[in-house]
């Protein structure tokens, strides 16, 4: 059922096939956005669009990874050849790694700031262009609250999300005057799948996570989307340049 909030607007989701992308993609379209989804997995994609149709939404999908040129020029095309525009993105492809310092080789972390840190700068540099061409728009970048703290060993992930900080930013203030917004949200611990291969989904690593968040619970990919959608929406047209943390009161202790 849509409520109408984003209707005429057109969403780009990077990572869209699971987890926060999945759910944020969902959400979008039932605000009333038009929705492109991208990928590296063309069947759970396929499948988030006949979620989003058969709720009424429209949506489409292009298999897409962010860490490469090529693919991000064809994603931003493929978006504007389906609907017309594109007037939001959420920036939210990513991965993880843990593990102590001898194991962060010079592959992983390529790895890991190809696809988390270039896969953001890749996007915005081919989606502001085009936010451009009809006015402005509203950019959030996927951080997490390891943009904003230290915790041993996850020092390349760690990196990597206070590069992120620092993109959200910079980018912010290049385009502020031009209507562009750009804004980040920093989850805390969310039940993803990312979080299952990390923790597992029960155990005592899991169990000690739950216990480090104030409220006392892990969080849902839902939590995670509606921070989005604000800051895509008119409601927060006067924000940008921040990072809305979305923690459970994590940072807070």
């Amino acid at each position: 059922m849509k409520n109408g909030k984003l209707s005429g607007k057109v969403a780009l989701v990077t990572g869209g096939t699971s987890g926060i992308g999945k759910t944020t993609a969902i959400e979008f379209a039932r605000a009333g956005a038009k929705v492109v989804l991208t990928g590296r997995r063309e069947k759970e994609g396929a499948d988030v669009v006949a979620e989003i149709e058969k709720d009424g939404g429209a949506a489409a999908f292009i298999r897409a990874d962010v860490a490469k040129e090529t693919d991000v020029k064809a994603m931003v095309d493929f978006t504007v050849n389906t609907y017309g525009r594109l007037d939001l993105a959420f920036n939210n492809a990513g991965v993880e790694w843990t593990g102590p310092l001898d194991q962060a080789t010079e592959a992983e972390y390529r790895r890991v700031f190809d696809i988390n840190v270039w896969g953001v700068l890749n996007s915005m540099r081919h989606e502001i262009p085009l936010m451009l061409k009809t006015g402005g728009g509203a950019i959030v970048n996927n951080s997490s609250v390891a943009g904003h703290v230290g915790l041993g060993q996850v020092s390349v992930y760690i990196a990597s999300k206070h590069a992120v900080e620092g993109l959200t930013k910079s980018i912010a203030l290049e385009f502020a005057k031009q209507n562009i917004r750009v804004n980040a949200v920093a989850p805390g611990v969310i039940a993803t799948d990312m979080l299952d291969r990390f923790a597992g989904k029960k155990g005592e690593m899991r169990d000690s996570l739950t216990s480090i968040i104030p409220v006392g619970r892990i969080g849902a990919g839902e939590e995670i989307a509606a921070a989005v959608l604000y800051l895509c929406s008119d409601d927060a047209k006067f924000t940008t340049g921040t990072s809305l943390v979305v923690d459970g009161g994590y940072l807070a202790q």
